[in-house]
């Protein structure tokens, strides 16, 4: 009996992999039953992956046997227990999901897995069927199997650095294959081109310091200097203290380390680091590390609006050595000096940005207004054409190019009608049914995932134009909003409005926002930031519904508009959501003098971050908008303004302003009434 029991465990995840759709049944069943055990299955993976959580999605998974869902249960369940899993189980899961994402995601799973095991044999027989090839990590264990295999050699060297160099937290895969070019590679005799130089480990290593990477920096530092890993933590846990410390006595180390303390104090006090380094350390660096050194100083001043940062950066001088973040914040800098735009240093940051940053349309747009401000024709030439690369009205910047060239924001025709066959496509497509089944059901990550991966990774190069449109439109008869807008926004050459930009709840949000006085294409341009429409999104701070409304905001915004009886419990409910997202709204817009800029901005990061931000110099507000410290507020700012623009075309039918909704941003006009000092 003990045996028998014993087999039964072993067969049951076998029996269920193996199986197919219920006999008789047609094709895979959407039945309410299975769609608790889905959920069921999701909660429970995402609880951990513990003894009791296996055994849980182990007995589980029979019961979701011949339902669309059953590839996630069938993932779910071997995934939790990957590590003890047997090899012909793996390739049986992969054989019976063929296709799906479920078998690419496992896939990719058991591709870190057998990196971090050196099981360098399997790995090599696994990676050539991996189709998504999207993660880093996998990325750099394919590298080291190639090195390994072929030797190293520059272009091997090249992506690995790369790779090493981005990844923005502390991992094995990138790692591994940087050490063994940095170490192994010479020791076989290669060339001292094909691997990673000194120099890099340490660049490597102050970029971490930078973004406050403790880990990150100890595993760069000890690949060139295992002695000195100890003093990282007191270099960038107490910079000040360190470089309170004796004077260098020729130590490259010891350079270096004084370089990443010089970041960690910049990041709390750029004034304090600029006048340490130039009291203490600028005799000792070398040029390369005092010209990062004023860079990391000079970016954290820029981002701080402070006027000195410009000093900081003329001190670091022209080089390799800013990073394309500190050029950024150079090209910013110079933006928002404060007697107007100084183009030249415009000009000097992006010239020096890396190829791919240069065609960020951010820096394609600022540079053609550097150009046009030029004295010679050949400048001013130049600045149209690259304005004329950029016109469109798919992005902030794309619409201020077109009105540059003295065109305004209208709508492009609509793509051709879907055809019935183009329709019926994309709705027999299986991963499109699962994707939009799971987030029907509340499985909404899941069913991101998976239609992101259907659309975008299941083909080399994504779905083409034309099923992009159809998958889209499946998604917006769903009223599944996200999906419809992020796939149409996918397509380049075919500009569908209605997909890109739809308006639910018309009536409710239009006339809500016109009985307060507010531009309704203001309002739809926010909450298709915020939420895409979905209207139970919930963010990672705690913000509900349609308008991303905090409770704590939701309280004070009931108060001052007279909604009363109003519990948090409410904020979900639509009209309840659309009424104190918009009163807030409303409110914000008018402590801020009207200017749309700065209530978005206050909308995203809070009032007082926003009137913080306002002061300085009077701004054309697309300069200011560039300026926005916050990476995520700034990204926000400019996406609402384009939003509301295409929005107040789709409206009214009538060609739009973007310049004009912009206008300037200053500081608060003192005559003006002082602001309400408990906004949220």
């Amino acid at each position: 009996m003990l045996f028998r029991k014993i087999l039964t465990g072993f067969l049951l995840p076998l029996a269920a992999l193996m199986s197919g759709p219920v006999q008789g049944q047609s094709g895979p069943s959407t039945d309410p039953r299975g769609d608790s055990v889905a959920l069921e299955m999701g909660q429970v993976f995402r609880q951990g992956q513990g003894a009791a959580q296996r055994q849980r999605l182990t007995q589980l998974l029979p019961q979701l046997r011949g339902h669309l869902l059953e590839p996630w249960g069938a993932y779910w369940e071997l995934r939790a227990r990957l590590d003890v899993a047997s090899a012909q189980e793996l390739q049986e899961f992969f054989t019976r999901w063929a296709g799906t994402y479920q078998e690419d995601r496992l896939r990719n799973d058991w591709l870190l897995l057998l990196g971090q095991r050196r099981d360098w044999t399997t790995f090599s027989a696994e990676i050539g069927r991996f189709r998504m090839n999207d993660d880093p990590q996998v990325r750099c264990y394919a590298l080291l199997v190639r090195t390994l295999r072929e030797g190293p050699s520059e272009t091997l060297a090249e992506e690995v650095r790369r790779l090493w160099l981005a990844q923005r937290d502390a991992e094995d895969a990138c790692t591994t294959a940087a050490r063994d070019l940095l170490i192994e590679g010479p020791s076989r005799g290669a060339s001292k081109v094909a691997g990673l130089s000194a120099d890099d480990v340490w660049r490597k290593a102050r970029l971490a310091a930078e973004y406050n990477k403790l880990r990150m920096a100890q595993d760069a530092v000890t690949l060139v200097a295992p002695a000195a890993v100890a003093q990282v933590q007191t270099a960038m846990a107490q910079p000040a203290r360190y470089l309170d410390g004796r004077a260098i006595a020729g130590s490259k180390v010891r350079k270096e380390l004084v370089v990443l303390a010089l970041a960690r104090l910049a990041a709390t006090d750029p004034q304090e680091a600029a006048s340490r380094l130039d009291r203490k350390w600028s005799l000792h660096l070398s040029k390369g590390e005092l010209a990062w050194a004023w860079g990391a100083i000079a970016r954290q001043a820029a981002q701080r609006l402070s006027p000195d940062a410009l000093g900081y950066y003329a001190r670091a001088g022209q080089g390799a050595e800013l990073t394309d973040d500190m050029l950024a914040w150079k090209a910013r800098a110079a933006l928002r000096a404060a007697g107007g735009p100084q183009w030249r240093l415009v000009l000097e940051a992006i010239g020096e940005m890396a190829p791919a940053m240069q065609q960020d349309s951010a820096w394609v747009y600022w540079r053609a207004r550097a150009l046009l401000a030029a004295s010679t024709e050949a400048d001013k030439a130049e600045g149209s054409r690259l304005l004329a690369t950029l016109a469109s009205p798919r992005g902030f910047y794309e619409q201020l190019a077109l009105e540059g060239l003295g065109q305004r924001i209208t709508l492009p025709a609509r793509p051709a009608p879907l055809t019935p066959a183009e329709r019926e496509a994309a709705q027999r497509d299986p991963g499109l049914q699962r994707a939009l089944h799971a987030i029907g059901i509340g499985l909404r990550s899941e069913g991101v995932r998976e239609w992101n991966y259907t659309t975008n990774l299941a083909r080399p190069g994504g779905l083409p134009e034309r099923e992009l449109l159809a998958a889209a439109q499946l998604a917006c008869e769903r009223e599944v909003w996200d999906r419809c807008i992020n796939t149409s926004e996918r397509t380049r050459t075919e500009f569908d409005v209605e997909q890109r930009y739809p308006t639910p709840l018309r009536d409710s949000v239009v006339r809500r926002a016109r009985e307060i006085n507010l531009d309704p294409a203001f309002v739809y341009g926010l909450i298709r930031q915020e939420s895409r429409f979905v209207m139970d999104a919930r963010s990672h701070v705690g913000a509900s519904g349609l308008m991303q409304v905090m409770p704590a905001t939701a309280r004070w915004t009931a108060r001052k508009i007279g909604l009363t009886g109003f519990t948090p419990d409410q904020i979900n409910d639509r009209e309840t959501n659309i009424a104190i997202g918009t009163g807030y709204l409303k409110l914000v817009l008018d402590d801020f003098d009207g200017s749309m800029s700065l209530a978005a901005a206050a909308y995203n990061a809070g009032p007082s971050r926003a009137r913080n931000w306002r002061n300085g110099p009077v701004l054309e507000a697309a300069i200011w908008a560039e300026n926005v410290p916050f990476g995520e507020t700034r990204d926000y700012v400019k996406k609402v303004l384009a939003n509301a623009t295409v929005y107040a075309a789709v409206l009214t039918g009538q060609p739009q302003s973007l310049r004009a909704r912009l206008g300037q941003v200053g500081p608060r006009d003192p005559t003006k009434p002082e602001p309400s000092p408990d906004m949220p």
